[in-house]
């Protein structure tokens, strides 16, 4: 009886030292990943920092702060940033960059260093020379706000009832293109409604299903003349995607 009980006593020892290895083992993992975050965190607001002073305010429309982006300073920081957008009613605002496929920067930041976070980035197949049908720009939903982190606003009443919200900004190194909100909403994971490329009588459907599926009827009317800017990242441990789909405005 004695020896049966020291036997289980000793399996009970074995089995809470094992849970106490695997507790301390997950401790370590959490701390490694917690620095990380934090490092690559610090290492984003001085890559912000860099950017900002590129980006030149100008408050002559009394209306609407207008945003000078310089171009040649961005280019130092990295040759292959294409794009400086800004979205109303969220924190985005980043420089966006290009690479030769769409992986290249969900793991890296500007510096082209690995990043948790990547960086906010286009298809590698759109053009930028105004031939363009649908600009497809990505980012990751973190959960401090930051990249696509508040994309997820547009789905809130508050954002997508207030008319000053439905203005997106796009400056280029061409010029500075505006695009009116027609779409936003939230679906599985799908490629649909990344197609940059249409053959005759596509875009016209291709629309009516992006502004069939949008929680809001904002009353833009796109035509087969018009292009299209797409924002879009993860949501719900990447099952979903959040969506907004704009056209470009004319002068």
């Amino acid at each position: 009886m004695g020896k049966h009980t020291e036997k289980k006593s000793n399996k009970k020892k074995r089995f809470l030292n094992i849970l106490i290895v695997i507790f301390i083992i997950a401790l370590i993992i959490s701390i490694v990943y917690i620095a990380k975050w934090f490092m690559d965190n610090k290492e984003n607001e001085k890559i912000a920092d860099k950017v900002s002073e590129a980006i030149i305010e100008s408050n002559e429309n009394e209306e609407e702060i207008e945003y000078k982006v310089d171009f040649e300073k961005l280019k130092e920081i990295n040759n292959q940033i294409v794009a400086y957008l800004k979205v109303k009613g969220t924190k985005i605002e980043y420089a966006v960059v290009q690479a030769k496929d769409n992986n290249y920067y969900l793991r890296r930041n500007l510096d082209k260093k690995y990043n948790v976070g990547g960086s906010i980035f286009m298809d590698y197949k759109n053009k930028l020379d105004g031939t363009d049908k649908n600009i497809v720009i990505y980012g990751h939903n973190i959960k401090d706000g930051s990249m696509f982190g508040t994309l997820k606003n547009i789905l809130d009443e508050e954002w997508y009832n207030n008319e000053q919200n439905y203005i997106i900004n796009l400056t280029t190194e061409k010029e500075e293109q505006k695009y009116q909100v027609f779409s936003v909403y939230k679906i599985e994971n799908e490629d649909y409604y990344i197609d940059t490329e249409f053959k005759k009588n596509e875009f016209k459907k291709f629309v009516k299903t992006l502004k069939d599926r949008s929680i809001k009827d904002f009353k833009v009317e796109v035509t087969e003349e018009d292009s299209i800017l797409t924002l879009s990242t993860c949501a719900d441990n990447n099952k979903y995607r959040i969506v907004l789909h704009a056209k470009i405005m004319s002068d």
